[in-house]
């Protein structure tokens, strides 16, 4: 039986296993979705950064969370996350299931709802079904559902409780430490254009102060790489430049002239093994 949730609304677990999954329709103005968890103490809190799975961090150290790749389905796009809650350390209190969208705020999310069944089944109906609404349309990350402890068992509360400083401002709410030195999206305006008497925008992640960077011409041999949405996370170092190849033992351009031929050389007299008869 399929329970339909309203939100604030929760329902008693039979399955010690379960796969969470949000799902979406995708569309051109629509951004994507990202699924995350958060594993919470009884503080209602992180014990340390390795509680948060997300999709730098797919997989809890323990391996009884995990986030799976994504998936296209005939409703639409679907990211998952699965917990073994029966295994789960006695110090984990809630599994908080996230949602945070790329690039656009949740507004031009269409049809968001959580889904949730029991892991060990292939098929069947879900447990229980949320859809999950923007209050405000300016929520950039919305917590869809927490799974819980209560007494020997498990329950699912749907939650929908929206931030809108996305991953960042939600992960920090729960006790994640952020890199102070984070980068903005690119898309975010040059913050050293700024005036230097204007303060930060209140939630906004100081920029590192790196030093003037050159203007080199642009390389030639640049691979393009897939990355993964920044929401503000410090990006790869080595990122913003590449050392030079070493040109293992050929001439450079700049030397060509170097190893031209020279127009005074001549062989040498040759000798008697090399005249024709």
């Amino acid at each position: 039986m399929t329970h339909a949730m309203l939100k604030g609304s929760n329902v008693p677990l039979d399955a010690t296993a379960v796969r969470a999954v949000l799902r979406w329709t995708p569309g051109a103005d629509v951004p994507d979705v990202d699924a995350s968890a958060l594993l919470l103490g009884a503080s209602g809190r992180v014990r340390s950064d390795e509680d948060f799975v997300f999709y730098n961090q797919p997989r809890h150290p323990s391996g009884l969370v995990r986030r799976l790749p994504k998936r296209s389905v005939p409703e639409g796009l679907t990211d998952t996350i699965e917990a073994d809650l029966c295994a789960l350390d006695p110090s984990v209190e809630q599994v908080v299931i996230s949602a945070s969208s790329d690039g656009a705020a949740f507004e031009r999310v269409r049809d968001l709802r959580i889904l949730l069944y029991d892991a060990a089944t292939a098929g069947g109906d879900p447990l229980a079904v949320f859809d999950v609404r923007a209050e405000t349309g300016e929520e950039t990350a919305i917590i869809c559902g927490e799974l819980y402890r209560r007494g020997e068992g498990w329950k699912f509360r749907a939650v929908g409780q929206g931030y809108p400083t996305g991953l960042v401002g939600l992960a920090t709410a729960f006790g994640i430490s952020v890199d102070e030195t984070a980068t903005e999206p690119a898309s975010e305006p040059d913050q050293a254009a700024a005036p230097a008497g204007d303060p930060p925008a209140q939630g906004a992640v100081p920029a590192p102060p790196f030093p003037p960077a050159p203007e080199p011409a642009p390389d030639s041999q640049a691979t393009v790489l897939h990355q993964q949405p920044a929401y503000g996370y410090p990006q790869p170092a080595g990122q913003h430049s590449a050392p030079p190849q070493p040109a293992y033992g050929y001439p450079q351009p700049a030397a060509a002239a170097a190893y031209a031929p020279d127009p005074s050389f001549t062989l040498p007299p040759q000798g008697p093994q090399f005249v024709r008869n």
